[in-house]
């Protein structure tokens, strides 16, 4: 049945469908997750392997290889990309889009046992987590206290307030915290004590061996109990180990030559809060998480991770990204509101009737409502993307219900049936904006062609527009009507040539008149000027992956010279920080947060939060105050001229203090780098994983050839004015102390290469992990590891290497390092990253002062500059040069399909392809008017601002259909073209203009960016005004010149081939299609006297048509409107030579025991009688 007639025949049951509606969109909202971002659908592996001492190199040939080499056999991996770093390697693994991820983690897990078959002994087996590229860090609980030390916090942290997070705080990350190293029972060995001792490292971890050991008893039976038989083979007391003899049978003890103290692992960095030291917790929502449930579980979790930990110990939640989140999705829902309140304000001044505007905004919230409930229903969350769809959806939902009040209002101009004017109104418009909802549907087939993770960010905002308006359009054949019934009052026969509108409506006739007279010129000189406006200005228009935002947070990375330890690094950090407060003055800054050195690797899974390279690396992480009015994009570059100017200068004088020349100490202050990374939830996810929007990869086998190409593309780089921050991901040239052992002395002095690495393990790293030895803090029940070293700060410079101690042949003898090997400074690569076992540099980059496509193009140009890279060497870009250009192409691409499907749409339902090109006549003007705004507000042309011109596009054609349908049927009505195109334009003004300012007006708050965290859909906002603002012109001036154009002279014509159909070219009364088993359709020959009957009837019925039509087509042309008639469906029937049956009779049968019905009186169809 027909919606329209259902809805008015059954009201009640209409109106209880738009309960059920109601009550889906506010469950659906209430089982919904809120987040900044969709999940991105970019499933990610991360598989961490750690080994005590191991150079870069080791850690790539000895564990990396074989873990890539079995990696491959894993189904659905698309990229392995490892990072190597002194004993640390993170191997990440990429997959496609719908594999199957527990089984590809299962795989992983088998592989990497496999793999660990075949690498070095004392490999310890691997950390596997699944972590997305939405997975990002959503605040940090940050740990300070006066009193307790570092160490102690970290044990808190990682013991204490971690399992409380997991259980308490779902849809989290596992991870460890920053700051601390794992708490262990130290053995400090002093090598001087060893040599007078004569005794060797690898005796200390021998003795520690046998003297404190795991060692389980059982049971005894002592008549009727069954005591346990505990011993002290593990120390209670970490005091006690002093006491293990270190030769049997002598009086020497571990105490005699090592301290022993509940301590720290070896310190490798620092977690610094305002520049202090610090531990804090990053809180990681799950790429399925929700950022808004995560931190509201945080903080009302808050009390209790306080009352875990000692009182002098402060727990505290930085870095909230809520707010960003919350501002995001409350400004898109602000505006929308906004803008649906001014859309009622203009329908009420084109209509001067405040119950319509009631009627056209009641359709808004229940059309968002069936919006909401399809997002959820399809496994959609409320965020940017899809809430930007539905603000943008509110001008279509306006258009759909303001068509059929209007085409309402033309019908109760003539009669005072408001229910007869509601069902006509609605008939005459049904298939017209079916047609035009069906166009703006088209426009967004590009998102169905684009693969993850760009697809996963379209597909909400595409489902929210299409739920909405397919709702919409429903509610417009079924709600709007009733509401009408309901609500409207008779207008009685009413001039719309009166009053403000009438003189509009005129002087537009006027003008359409002039425009059509001189359609020829009209049409050259709209396309020539808008392929003028695309030219000139189009082209200028930049393009971006994502609009730039301003969240007041930034992030530093700086770089000390190569090869600094880890507190030159945290003395930097402070000068920096005082240089940004300098800048910005203290009062603006709220927090400053961040890392410097090596994460240790006890905790090296936190490299996939944070990836530190090693101890001459450093990240700050800065929260400037909200009304602090900084502006980040200038006061970055400020930050670029002062910190190397301030901190450089510091830098020099600190390594001149240490020892170094003053040119050289210069020089080294030279080689300090600063950037600046991501600093918002919103730019870290959008970047993909890379710490600068623009990557240069140079891949290949032979480093060294690497290296040469990549520093020739650097050189390049640095020339290009817009560039900042060019520098290498990787550090290439580390300081190294090179120990080159000679066999043929080890051997005749009886040591062993094994014996040579045993004392560098223990000088230079500890015994951790080369010879597992526990304790247990009987106080909380947790296991610590003891380890044997020497303290750091021992060995000072490389000449203290060689006096290591070695065992001897001769115990009289001392043998040291220096006996049997030379020591001397070297160079190493620092960091040895791979992608799929080939090895790569990274060259990273940011931009200032110019869109990302521009300096997309100057950085390939650099490429090309540097020549063809050597044999066996590729350069890939990466960052997020890739995914806009996906985006672009793929949007290019979908555009083209999507404007082929609508003028097939458009032929289809025209019967002519002359219609349906003048239908898509106004894009040309969307696309100019679109590049004016978004030239003149230098805004650039990015996933938000193309989405917001796609729906122009389909808003204009949808309008242009409707407007051709009305120039249509004039013109076969018997006006020549150029009249008939005057007579439509002017039959449609009203509610073109109603729908284009409507929709414009509604876009205004979200184009300005009034809201905080409206900045991401200010780009929609204005390509959506700039192009309804064009294709109004175009559609109310231009399109009806095209119209006289293109048809010309022509008369109406149908296309129909039907030989019954008096229109076709091919009618013959002689066919009776309608028996096909009489006459010739039926292959049989009819009488004389029934053909003649025939004709006779086809005759009669064609001439009471023709007779009936013209009455109708007059009382048109004389009120100056089409299709208005006051006539019942009863005329028109018998016109067409049809009866209506009377009603029965109380006597007939057919009317049953109950006589003839009485009318339904709720039943609002008005023909029904």
């Amino acid at each position: 049945m027909n919606p329209i007639v259902f809805a008015m025949r059954r009201p009640v049951t209409t109106m209880m469908l738009v309960v059920a509606l109601i009550s889906s969109g506010v469950l659906a909202y209430s089982r919904m997750r809120v987040d900044i971002f969709p999940s991105l659908n970019t499933p990610r592996i991360y598989v961490f392997l750690d080994y005590v001492g191991m150079s870069p190199d080791q850690m790539e040939g000895f564990i990396v290889n074989q873990l890539e080499l079995f990696f491959q056999y894993v189904d659905g991996v698309q990229d392995i990309n490892t990072r190597n770093i002194q004993q640390v390697s993170l191997c990440e693994l990429s997959f496609y889009p719908g594999t199957d991820m527990g089984q590809a983690m299962a795989q992983v897990v088998a592989m990497s046992s496999r793999a660990m078959s075949w690498m070095p002994k004392g490999t310890l087996p691997p950390m596997i987590m699944r972590m997305d590229a939405g997975s990002v860090p959503v605040g940090y609980l940050v740990f300070e206290s006066e009193e307790t030390s570092l160490g102690a916090m970290g044990d808190l942290a990682q013991n204490v307030v971690r399992p409380l997070v997991q259980k308490y705080v779902p849809g989290t990350v596992a991870i460890s915290p920053f700051g601390p190293n794992m708490r262990s029972v130290v053995v400090n060995v002093d090598p001087e004590k060893l040599l007078a001792y004569n005794l060797t490292p690898q005796q200390l971890v021998d003795a520690v061996a046998r003297g404190n050991t795991v060692a389980p008893a059982g049971n005894i039976y002592v008549k009727d109990s069954m005591p346990i038989v505990s011993n002290n083979a593990t120390v209670d007391d970490v005091r006690r180990l002093g006491d293990i003899p270190l030769r049997l049978g002598e009086n020497v003890y571990l105490r005699d030559v090592a301290t022993i103290a509940d301590d720290t692992d070896i310190t490798y960095g620092y977690a610094l809060v305002n520049g202090k030291k610090s531990v804090y917790l990053p809180i990681i929502k799950k790429d399925v998480g929700s950022t808004l449930t995560v931190v509201a579980d945080v903080r009302k979790a808050l009390p209790m991770f306080r009352d875990a930990v000692p009182k002098d110990v402060s727990v505290n939640f930085e870095f909230d990204e809520s707010p960003t989140v919350r501002a995001a999705v409350e400004s898109v829902a602000t505006e929308g509101l906004i803008g649906a309140t001014l859309t009622g304000l203009m329908i009420l001044l084109f209509l001067k009737d405040f119950r319509s505007v009631i009627v056209v905004v009641a359709n808004i919230p229940l059309a968002l409502m069936g919006s909401l409930f399809g997002l959820w229903a399809t496994g959609n969350t409320i965020n940017i993307m899809s809430l930007g769809g539905m603000a943008l959806a509110i001008g279509i939902l306006v258009d759909e219900a303001t068509v059929t009040i209007e085409s309402t209002h033309v019908q109760m101009r003539e009669t005072d049936n408001i229910a007869s004017a509601a069902l006509h109104g609605n008939l005459i418009t049904a298939v017209p904006r079916l047609l035009a909802l069906l166009c703006i549907l088209s426009v967004f087939i590009p998102a169905f062609i684009m693969t993850d993770p760009l697809r996963s960010l379209f597909m909400p905002l595409t489902l929210g527009v299409g739920f909405a308006m397919v709702t919409s359009y429903f509610l417009s054949s079924t709600f709007v009507p009733i509401m009408c019934v309901a609500l409207l009052k008779p207008m009685g026969h009413h001039d719309e040539e009166a009053g403000l509108f009438g003189r509009l409506l005129r002087a537009y006739r006027r003008a359409v008149g002039t425009f059509v007279a001189h359609r020829l010129l009209v049409a050259t000189a709209y396309l020539g000027g808008c392929a003028a406006i695309l030219a000139l200005l189009g082209l200028r228009v930049g393009t971006e992956l994502f609009p730039q935002i301003d969240s007041g947070q930034f992030v530093l990375r700086f770089r000390p010279p190569p090869g600094s330890s880890f507190d030159l690094t945290r003395e930097m950090a402070v000068q920096s920080l005082k240089v940004i407060e300098e800048e910005a003055k203290p009062e603006n800054v709220q927090i400053a947060m961040g890392f410097v050195g090596q994460v240790a690797p006890n905790f090296g899974i936190d490299n996939m939060v944070l990836f530190m390279r090693g101890p001459d690396d450093g990240q700050l992480r800065v929260a400037l105050k909200e009304r602090s009015g900084i502006r980040l994009d200038e006061f970055r570059e400020r930050l670029r001229k002062a910190l190397p100017e301030r901190v450089g200068g510091w830098l020099a004088e600190r390594l001149e203090q240490g020892g170094l020349a003053r040119d050289e100490a210069a020089r080294q202050a030279k080689l300090a780098t600063f950037g600046f990374e991501p600093g918002d939830i919103v730019t870290n996810v959008m970047s993909f994983g890379s710490p600068m929007p623009i990557a240069v990869r140079v891949v290949g086998t032979d480093l060294t050839a690497v290296r040469a190409h990549a520093e020739k593309i650097a050189a390049a780089m640095r020339d290009i004015p817009t560039l900042r921050d060019v520098q290498f991901q990787q550090q290439l040239d580390y300081p190294s102390v090179e120990v080159d052992v000679d066999r043929e002395k080890a051997g005749l002095s009886g040591a062993r290469i094994e014996d040579v690495v045993h004392a560098l393990v223990m000088a230079t790293a500890s015994t951790r992990f080369a010879s597992l030895n526990y304790w247990i803090d009987a106080k909380t029940g947790f296991d610590y590891l003891v380890q044997i070293q020497v303290p750091p700060k021992r060995l000072d410079k490389p000449e203290d290497v060689e006096t290591l101690p070695l065992a001897s042949v001769n115990p009289l003898v001392n043998l040291m390092i220096r006996d049997v090997a030379t020591v001397r400074r070297g160079v190493r690569p620092g960091e040895i990253d791979r992608d799929m076992s080939q090895r790569y540099l990274t060259l990273v980059a940011n931009v200032e002062g110019e869109d990302m496509g521009r300096a997309a193009r100057r950085v390939e140009s650099a490429i090309a500059s540097a020549g063809e890279p050597p044999r066996g060497v590729r350069v890939d870009l990466m960052g997020q040069l890739p995914a806009m250009t996906e985006m672009f192409e793929a949007l290019g691409i979908g555009l083209g399909v999507a404007v082929f499907v609508i003028f097939v749409l458009l032929t289809a339902y025209f019967q002519s392809p002359r219609l349906a090109l003048i239908s898509v006549g106004a894009v040309p003007g969307v696309l100019a008017g679109i590049a004016t705004v978004l030239y003149l507000t230098g805004t650039s042309l990015n996933i938000e601002s193309f989405m917001g011109s796609i729906m122009c596009l389909g808003v204009s054609v949808s309008n242009s259909v409707m407007l051709v349908t009305f120039m249509d049927e004039h013109w076969k009505g018997g006006s020549p073209s150029p009249e008939a195109a005057v007579k439509g334009a002017g039959d449609r003004l009203r509610p073109i203009l109603m729908t284009a300012c409507a929709m414009s007006v509604g876009m205004v708050p979200m184009a300005l960016a009034l809201e905080r965290g409206s900045q991401m859909q200010a780009p929609l906002g204005r390509a959506v005004i700039g192009g309804l603002v064009m294709s109004t012109f175009a559609t109310l001036l231009v399109v009806p010149s095209i119209f006289a154009l293109v048809m010309g002279r022509r008369t109406a014509a149908s296309p129909s081939i039907y030989p019954d159909d008096p229109e076709s070219r091919f009618y013959d009364p002689d066919v009776f299609v309608d028996a096909p088993h009489r006459g010739r359709a039926g292959g049989r020959e009819r009488s004389a006297d029934a053909e003649e009957g025939g004709r006779a009837a086809a005759s009669r019925r064609e001439e009471d048509a023709v007779g009936f039509l013209r009455r109708i087509l007059d009382e048109a042309r004389a009120r100056r409107h089409d299709m208005v008639t006051h006539y019942t469906v009863d005329d028109l029937r018998e016109a067409l030579g049809f009866t209506r049956a009377a009603p029965p009779g109380p006597d007939d049968p057919a009317a049953g025991a109950e006589g003839p019905k009485s009318p339904d009186r709720n039943d609002l169809h008005g023909d029904d009688r």
